[in-house]
């Protein structure tokens, strides 16, 4: 008995696949645009759940990811935030002043 030729649905579980990856790493792009945050390739690459390499392969992918690396961060900011250098020094400044008041 000659084997059984399956090359055909070998080719369609593999693009199937090559579909389902896409899908997930085009869905992990948008949720990182939605996100606002930086990320990078590896952070994409875990979220859809492929590979780094397979990910490279994805030109059009390529470009989405680096537009999003590139824009700009969001200027809307929450939570805590470090004070500014300048900031620090003008507080400084304003203590020093009181002090000297209050030395004379």
């Amino acid at each position: 008995m000659p084997p059984a030729d399956n090359t055909a649905a070998l080719a369609e579980a593999t693009r199937r696949g090559s579909e389902r990856a896409r899908s997930q790493a085009e869905q992990a792009i948008t949720a990182a645009q939605r996100s606002g945050s930086r990320t990078s390739f590896a952070a994409i690459a875990r979220t859809a759940g492929v590979s780094r390499s397979w990910l490279d392969t994805q030109h059009d992918l390529v470009t989405a990811i680096r537009q999003l690396q590139n824009r700009q961060p969001a200027t809307e900011r929450t939570g805590a935030q470090s004070a500014s250098v300048a900031s620090i020094q003008c507080r400084l400044e304003a203590a020093l002043t009181r002090i000297k008041q209050l030395r004379a």
